[in-house]
C-alpha cells in the first residue's frame, strides 16, 4: 500500500502539517493544517507558545483521520537554538524562551572570559550570534542557576515535540550543532567546553542523526487518534531539511530564503579556519553528516515586520510592486542587531539611513526597496566570501523555501552576482522533512535518489542576469 508521511514544519510566523506520498514516481504534497505562530511576552521574557503549537499539531493529525488517511510516520522541524529544560518527571522547568529575547545581551563577551573565542570556533565551527544556545544557557546560569542545576533533560524545540508525541528523548544532530556546544569533528557534545562553562552536562541526550526512528506514538495518543505511526527524526533544523530538498547541490550556492536567509554550500567536512571565523561563517550539521557551510543573514523577517508596521495594508506582492517604481538607493546593514527585534522596523530602517547620512525612505515602496536592495548587497558579499574561501567560482545560485517565490528578489540576485539563479522548490523544508522520513521507512534509498525524485516532482524557475544593466 502507498505510504504517507506527515511533515510538521513550524517557522517563526506559521506552522503547517503536510502529507507526503510517492505517486507515479513523484512526490505529492497535500497540506492538511496551517496555523499561526509568534513570540509572546510571558513575564520577563519573549516566549513561544509551545503548548499551543503542540495542540495545533494534534489538530492536524486529527484532520488526517477525518480525510481517511493514517500516516505511517510523523517528523517535526523548526527553527534552531531554542530549547526547554525538563525535570526528572518530564515536566518543563523553563518556558520556551525565544532567541529574539534580549536576555542574551552581553553574554557572548562574558562567555569569552571563560573560553577563548578562537577555541570555540575551531572546535565547534559555529558562527557567533548572540542568541546561540550557548549564550542562552549562560544567561540562564546567571539569572536562575538553580534551574540549570536541577535540569534532568535538555531538549530543543523539535526534540521536545517529538518527546510529547513518542515519550522518547533525543537531541537530533542537525539542530544540536547550532547550539555551539557540539564538537564539529567528534559530532558529540563537547564535554570539556561544558565543564569550562559550568553547564550541567548530564541533561544532554545522546545525539541522534536524521532518519532515526524514535518509536511509535504514546499510548494515550494512539487511543486519541485511533491509530499508531512511527515518530521519525528528520533534519529537525528547518534549514537542514530545506538543503536536503535542493534539486542540485554540485557547483551551486544555496540561499534558503524565509524569515532568515541562510546562504552557503554543502561540504563533506567542517571548515574551521581563521578566514571563516573572520567572515563569521558557520558549519552546521546536515543529513548523512554533511556540513552546511553557511552564513545567517537577516531575511524576509524585515519585510514581514514592514508589512505589519503598515498595518497589513499592503500584501507582500503589493510591496514588491511598489518597490519596483521607487526611485531610491539607500542601503542598511541587514545584520545589525538593531533589526533583530525592533519596536518598529520601519522607524529603525529610517533611523539607520538618517544616522548614516543617506536618503531616508518615506513611502512603503521606498522602505521595501531599501530592504530588498540591502538583502541583495549582503547576499553578494557572502557569495564573494564563499568563493574566496573555496578558491573557486560557483556557477549558479539556488534559492529554496518560501522566499523563492519573490521573483523580484531572485532577479536582483542574478543581476548583482552575474550568476544564473534557480528558484524552488517553495516547500523545500517540508519536502526535506518528508524524504528523510521516506528514507527511514525504506522507501527512498539515498540522498541522491531523493534529490532526483525532487527534481522530477517540482518546478524550478530560472533567472538569468540582466546583461543590459
Amino acid at each position: 500500500m502507498k505510504k504517507h508521511v506527515l511533515a510538521v514544519d513550524i517557522g517563526a510566523s506559521s506552522g503547517r502539517l503536510i502529507l507526503g506520498s510517492l505517486t507515479n514516481g513523484k512526490l505529492q504534497l497535500d497540506e492538511v493544517h496551517r496555523f499561526e505562530n509568534s513570540i509572546q511576552k510571558k513575564g520577563d521574557y519573549f516566549c513561544w507558545d509551545i503548548d499551543g503549537l503542540y495542540n495545533e499539531i494534534k489538530k492536524g493529525i486529527q484532520k488526517c483521520t477525518e480525510l481517511g488517511i493514517k500516516p505511517d510516520s510523523i517528523g517535526v522541524d523548526t527553527w534552531a537554538v531554542d530549547y526547554v529544560l525538563l525535570d526528572e518527571q518530564g515536566n518543563r522547568l523553563t518556558d520556551a524562551v525565544a532567541y529574539r529575547d534580549s536576555r542574551t545581551d552581553g553574554m557572548m563577551e562574558k562567555t569569552f572570559e571563560k573560553v577563548m573565542k578562537e577555541r570555540l570556533y575551531l572546535e565547534t565551527g559555529i558562527q557567533f550570534q548572540k542568541f546561540n544556545t550557548i549564550y542562552q544557557l549562560m544567561a540562564l546560569k546567571e539569572s536562575d542557576p538553580e534551574v540549570l542545576t536541577q535540569a534532568d533533560s535538555f531538549l530543543m524545540i523539535p526534540d521536545y515535540i517529538h518527546y510529547l508525541l513518542s515519550g522518547e528523548k533525543a537531541n537530533e544532530y542537525t539542530n544540536a550543532t547550532t547550539t555551539q556546544l557540539v564538537n564539529a569533528f567528534t559530532k558529540k557534545w563537547d564535554q570539556d567546553l561544558l565543564t569550562q562553562l559550568g553547564i550541567n552536562s548530564h541533561m544532554f541526550q545522546e545525539i541522534a542523526p536524521p532518519k532515526t526512528v524514535l518509536g511509535g506514538l504514546k499510548q494515550e495518543l494512539v487511543d486519541e487518534f485511533g491509530f499508531d505511526m512511527k515518530v521519525v527524526l528528520p533534519a529537525t533544523h528547518d534549514t537542514g531539511s530545506a538543503v536536503l530538498a535542493m534539486p542540485e547541490s554540485n557547483d551551486s550556492i544555496y540561499i534558503s530564503s524565509g524569515t532568515w536567509s541562510l546562504i552557503g554550500v554543502e561540504n563533506n567536512f567542517p571548515i574551521c579556519i581563521t578566514k571563516a571565523l573572520d567572515y563569521n561563517f558557520t558549519n552546521e550539521g546536515g543529513v548523512d553528516y554533511q556540513f552546511r557551510f553557511l552564513k545567517n543573514i537577516m531575511g524576509l523577517w524585515m519585510i514581514q515586520e514592514v508589512k505589519r508596521n503598515f498595518e497589513h495594508k499592503y500584501s507582500f506582492a503589493e510591496l514588491v510592486e511598489l518597490s519596483k517604481s521607487a526611485d531610491f538607493s539607500s542601503i542598511v546593514n541587514v545584520d545589525d542587531d538593531r533589526f533583530l527585534l525592533p519596536e518598529h522596523m520601519v522607524t529603525e530602517i529610517q533611523n539607520y539611513c538618517r544616522e548614516s547620512g543617506q536618503q531616508v525612505p518615506e513611502t512603503p515602496g521606498e522602505v521595501a526597496k531599501c530592504v530588498y536592495d540591502s538583502l541583495v548587497v549582503s547576499y553578494k558579499n557572502a557569495i564573494a566570501q564563499i568563493e574566496e574561501i573555496f578558491e573557486k567560482e560557483f556557477k549558479t545560485v539556488s534559492v529554496i523555501g518560501g522566499g523563492s517565490q519573490n521573483e523580484l528578489l531572485n532577479q536582483l540576485i542574478a543581476d548583482a552576482t552575474g550568476k544564473e539563479v534557480y528558484s524552488g522548490p517553495v516547500e523545500a523544508t517540508a519536502i526535506g522533512n518528508m524524504v528523510a522520513q521516506f528514507m527511514a521507512l525504506g522507501e527512498i534509498e539515498s540522498v541522491k535518489e531523493a534529490r532526483e525524485l525532487i527534481k522530477k516532482s517540482f518546478e524550478v524557475k530560472s533567472f538569468k542576469p540582466n546583461t543590459l544593466k
